[in-house]
C-alpha cells in the first residue's frame, strides 16, 4: 500500500485536506484532484523536457482529464492542449487557452469540427488518414487558410499493454500506413496542396507504458521514414510528434515513470541521426496525460451494504461503479483503496468493492484488504482515478455523474457541479 498521511482524527488527508471533511461537504462520489501536483508534473516538464532541449514542446493530452480548471492550470504552466473532438476543442477555447498551442488529433474528424478548428485557428492539426486530409484541404481552401499539419503514421511495433490502448501496431484504426506507395501517394499531395502546411510526422505507441523499448524501435521507423522521404519526395520533416503513454502507479508493484527516461534516450537518437544524415533537428513535440492527472486524482465513495458469503467472498458496495469508473470493466484495471476514515486502521479484512449498478461486471477492485472494522456509511477513497475517470463518465442506470472538487494546499473548491436527476433529463422532449 502507497504512504498515507492521517490526521489526528484517523482520517485521509489529500493534498493537505481531509477526505471524509470533503465527502461530507461536498457529497459522494466525488472526484478530488490535487491541483498543486498537477503543476508540479508540468514544471517537471518543462525543466527536464522543455527547457532542456532546443525546439522542445509539450501538448497535454486533454483527453485524460478535461475541465476548464485543468484547461487554465495546464496552459498556465507553460504547456499546449492536445484535443480529440469539437468539443474538446471548444472547452479548451472556453478555459482560455490560446488556439495556437492546441493540436487537433482524432481518427474521424468531422467536416463541422474541421470547419470550427480552422476557423478558431487551432496550432495543428494531427491528420490520421487520407480521407480527412482532402477534407482538411478543402475545408481549408473554402476558409481561405492554410492548414498546418502533422501526418499521423503507424509505426508497427508492440507496445506491451492492453490491446485496447496499444496504438502502434500495422492493424490499429490510428495513422498512415508506411507501405510505400501509400505514404508517399500521401506526402506527395499534402507537399502540393495550396491549403495545407505539412509540417511534419506524428506517431503514438499505446498507453500507461513502463519501458521505452516500443518508443525507441517506433523512433528508429520513422527516422528513416523522414531520411526516405527527403531522399526520394524532397520534404524534410521540421516536425516530429512522439506521443505520449508514459506510465503511472496505479498498485504495489509500479511506479510512476521519469519523463526524461522516455525523452532523453529519444531526443539523442534524433539528434545523432540527424547529424549523422544531414538532415535538420525537428521541432520535437510530446503528449503526456494520464502521467500528468493520473495521480493527482482520488474518488471519494459512501460504503452501502456489505455482503458475506461465508467461505467466499466479503462484497463492499459502494454508492458509485462503472459509471464513474468504466475502466476496470473496460481493461480490467487495478485500483488501490482505503477506508477514509479508519485510515489507520488495521487492514486485514479481504473484500471485493462493487458499484451499484445493475450489472455482474460493476466491480471496481476484485480482491482488497480494507480497515477490518468497515462499515455502511463509511467513506472509501479509491486512488489514482485523476486520468479516464471523469472523462469517461457515463449516466448508466440513470446515475448522476460526480462532483469535481480542486485542492490546493488543504483548500477546497468546487470546480464542476453534481449532476442532478432534472439533468440526466434535460435535453429529452
Amino acid at each position: 500500500m502507497r504512504e498515507i498521511e492521517i490526521n489526528r482524527e484517523g482520517h485521509l488527508m489529500f493534498a493537505g485536506a481531509d477526505t471524509v471533511r470533503l465527502a461530507e461537504e461536498y457529497g459522494t462520489p466525488l472526484y478530488v484532484v490535487d491541483e498543486g501536483y498537477i503543476e508540479e508534473r508540468c514544471r517537471e516538464i518543462k525543466k527536464t523536457f522543455i527547457e532542456k532541449y532546443p525546439n522542445a514542446n509539450a501538448v497535454y493530452a486533454s483527453k485524460a482529464l478535461q475541465t476548464l480548471d485543468v484547461c487554465r492550470t495546464v496552459s498556465r504552466e507553460g504547456l499546449g492542449l492536445d484535443t480529440v473532438s469539437g468539443g474538446e476543442i471548444y472547452a479548451a477555447l472556453k478555459a482560455g487557452v490560446d488556439p495556437g498551442k492546441i493540436v487537433f488529433h482524432g481518427n474521424n474528424k468531422t467536416p463541422e469540427e474541421i470547419r470550427f478548428a480552422i476557423d478558431s485557428n487551432v496550432g495543428r492539426f494531427v491528420a490520421d488518414n487520407e480521407y480527412e486530409l482532402h477534407l482538411i484541404d478543402k475545408i481549408a481552401g473554402e476558409a481561405g487558410k492554410k492548414a498546418a499539419v502533422q501526418l499521423r503514421v503507424t509505426p508497427g511495433v508492440d507496445s506491451h499493454t492492453h490491446k485496447f490502448i496499444s496504438t502502434g501496431n500495422i492493424d490499429s484504426k490510428f495513422g498512415i500506413s508506411l507501405e510505400k506507395e501509400t505514404r508517399n501517394r500521401i506526402i506527395k499531395f499534402a507537399m502540393e496542396s495550396e491549403n495545407i502546411d505539412l509540417r511534419g510526422f506524428h506517431f503514438h505507441v499505446g498507453s500507461q507504458l513502463m519501458e521505452n523499448d516500443s518508443h525507441l524501435m517506433a523512433l528508429d521507423i520513422v527516422l528513416n521514414l523522414i531520411k526516405d522521404v527527403k531522399s526520394e519526395l524532397g520534404f524534410e520533416a521540421g516536425e516530429l510528434n512522439l506521443g505520449g503513454g508514459f506510465g503511472v502507479r496505479y498498485v504495489d508493484g509500479e511506479e510512476t515513470v521519469k519523463v526524461m527516461d522516455f525523452t532523453d534516450p529519444m531526443m539523442e537518437k534524433i539528434s545523432g541521426f540527424c547529424s549523422s544524415e544531414g538532415l535538420i533537428l525537428p521541432q520535437v513535440f510530446i503528449e503526456p496525460g494520464r502521467w500528468i492527472v493520473g495521480n493527482a486524482g482520488i474518488t471519494l465513495y459512501t460504503v452501502g451494504s456489505i455482503k458475506e458469503i461465508p467461505g467466499i467472498k466479503t462484497y463492499v458496495a459502494v454508492d458509485g461503479g462503472m459509471p464513474d469508473n468504466p475502466r476496470p470493466i473496460l481493461y480490467q484495471a487495478e485500483y488501490e483503496a482505503v477506508v477514509a476514515d479508519k485510515a489507520g486502521s488495521a487492514a486485514g479484512k479481504t473484500v471485493s468493492v462493487v458499484g451499484k449498478c445493475c450489472e455482474s461486471g460493476d466491480v471496481l477492485i476484485e480482491k482488497i484488504a480494507v480497515a477490518d472494522d468497515i462499515a455502511g456509511g463509511d467513506v472509501l477513497c479509491v486512488f489514482t482515478t485523476g486520468a479516464y475517470n471523469y472523462s469517461m463518465a457515463s449516466n448508466y442506470n440513470r446515475i448522476p455523474r460526480p462532483a469535481v472538487v480542486m485542492v490546493k494546499d488543504g483548500k477546497a473548491r468546487l470546480s464542476v457541479k453534481r449532476e442532478t436527476w432534472e439533468d440526466l433529463i434535460s435535453r429529452e422532449i
